[in-house]
């Protein structure tokens, strides 16, 4: 059994080790939704870098890699020793699992039956990883290849699927356990009640983080970067993340900081007017607005590949960026040297690695505009004080500076605006003219209907297809575009959200139709016993 050390070895800290997960980062920020202070490092760091951390507590990450796969990532030497000797709990997550187990002495082998999304799970009894009182069957979020087989001695299974598979383990006596599953997901139920009591009651942590530290983290930092005389632009959108980060820079270095709302071409109907008079009458920040729709659209013209588009928008608004700076340089007398960007961490998480994270296991999911389609050769250097934040974190952080509650409760829309709900050419076929007038009506609705707040994300999506319909007494054939809403909480999983008529749940469509240089929207809606309804 390991032996307790001094506490001047160990701190009230959880390191979260990167394998690759695109959830990695989303278990350190539920580890400080528990108000413990949590951090995360790529999980082939040297040994030295743990140990600088000084952890109570290291959960090993899930990752897209195989144990049997050449080159997999694997821990450092002398990691096991380490955390044996000094009494350092460990929780292992799915290829986290895998690993410790492997690394262990114990077996794991190709799934004859892969798992992934939901899945129910048996928990055994007398378990001092789950506790007592806990559901004996839970419904989990599996993502799996591999299965344990074999495991290392001193170990036993305390948890397994309805297929059998093995889906939690413990070794209470050296303060090592593992699950197949990710609790950190919002659809493992119980997951955030299973990391309470494995976290406060298994290893005895003390909940003394809060939000407020970051604010003012984040602030001290802002102040060292930027000196006195400096001078930063700050790219605001009218989003709930530029909005946060351009108040929490300006609290740092006051009216040093030049705010730039760039209109193009792409945003929703009259959002241009719209985040002006916002920014004006209710955060009382100077903002430049540059209309540079013309720009963006000649460069989009012809481009239907969504990656394309991110790409060539991402390079518009840094080359946009630079003349305002040079602009900016002749009016002060000397050239700024920042720019703030309201980047959070699943734009980074869906773009990985990210530049510079010394990451490379990780998958690309998406480039975003403020983190895969930056050039290389930047003038301007990034500050970007949210980077390691969620939605909701950035969201309580706006309400701790007073940032007004009708920025903090907007839907997110993504930095590419409308060019990512177009699929095809955006200059083509009205599709802009179409999507706006279709995304307000959508949007009025739910307002109306009192169901926007409960709502994560409400959006149109204009389709490159056509389909017959009916407007008036004649058949016409036009565009369709379709409508999407989906409940999440952190951004990185999402449900849709049952959208309802009548009491009844439809498949809903609206139809975009041309007559006479007017637009209309006729809606239709058919249940599952094919009655339909307009």
């Amino acid at each position: 059994m390991a032996t307790e050390v001094k506490s001047s070895v160990k701190e009230n800290v959880v390191l979260v080790m990167d394998f690759g997960s695109q959830y990695t980062h989303l278990i350190t920020r539920r580890i400080r939704q528990l108000s413990i202070y949590s951090m995360c490092i790529s999980g082939t760091s040297p040994l030295s870098a743990i140990t600088a951390a000084k952890p109570s507590v290291i959960v090993l990450s899930g990752g897209p890699d195989s144990v049997h796969q050449e080159g997999a990532p694997i821990l450092a030497d002398g990691f096991w020793n380490y955390v044996l000797e000094n009494g350092i709990s460990v929780l292992g997550i799915c290829y986290g699992l895998q690993l410790m187990v492997q690394m262990m002495g114990g077996e794991v082998k190709p799934a004859e039956s892969r798992e992934y999304g939901r899945m129910e799970i048996c928990i055994g009894k007398g378990s001092s990883f789950y506790g007592h009182n806990v559901e004996e069957r839970q419904p989990v979020w599996m993502s799996h290849g591999d299965e344990v087989v074999r495991l290392p001695e001193g170990f036993s299974v305390v948890a397994k699927s309805l297929q059998k598979a093995v889906a939690a383990v413990e070794n209470p006596a050296k303060r090592l356990y593992g699950l197949q599953y990710h609790p950190e997901v919002t659809h493992s139920v119980y997951g955030i009640e299973t990391l309470r009591h494995f976290l406060f009651n298994v290893c005895c942590i003390v909940a003394d983080w809060k939000l407020q530290d970051v604010l003012e983290e984040q602030i001290q930092t802002v102040k060292s970067m930027v000196g006195l005389e400096d001078h930063v632009i700050c790219a605001l959108s009218g989003g709930v993340d530029s909005t946060v980060a351009a108040t929490l820079v300006h609290k740092a270095i006051g009216d040093r900081l030049h705010c730039v709302f760039v209109d193009n071409g792409l945003l929703r109907y009259k959002e241009r007017e719209r985040v002006l008079a916002t920014f004006e009458s209710d955060l009382h920040l100077p903002v430049t607005c540059v209309d540079a729709a013309n720009q963006f659209l000649s460069k989009l013209k012809g481009v239907t590949d969504p990656e394309r588009k991110r790409k060539i928008i991402g390079g518009e608004f840094i080359h946009i960026f630079d003349e305002f700076s040079l602009n900016l340089e002749k009016k002060l007398g000397k050239k700024p040297k920042f720019l703030v960007q309201g980047t959070l961490y699943p734009d980074v998480i869906e773009s990985c690695p990210p530049p510079g994270s010394g990451r490379n296991h990780s998958h690309t999911i998406k480039s975003h505009h403020n983190v895969g389609g930056l050039p290389e050769e930047m003038k301007l250097k990034l500050i970007e004080p949210l980077r390691w934040l969620f939605k909701d974190e950035v969201r309580k952080l706006g309400e701790i500076m007073n940032v007004p509650q009708g920025f903090l409760k907007c839907h997110p829309f993504p930095g590419p605006g409308l060019a990512v709900r177009i699929l095809g050419d955006v200059t083509e076929s009205n599709a802009l003219e179409t999507i706006r007038l279709v995304d307000e009506i959508f949007i009025n609705s739910i307002k109306d209907a009192g169901l926007y707040d409960s709502i994560w994300q409400a959006f149109a999506v204009f389709l490159p297809v056509r389909t017959v319909g009916v407007q008036g007494d004649r058949r016409t054939h036009s565009h369709v575009v379709a409508l999407r809403a989906i409940t999440s909480e952190d951004g990185m999983t999402a449900d849709c959200w049952g959208l309802a008529y009548g009491g009844d749940n439809f498949d809903l469509d609206f139809g975009v139709h041309e007559e006479s240089g007017k637009y209309g929207l006729s809606l239709v809606a058919q249940d599952s016993s094919g009655r339909k309804v307009e």
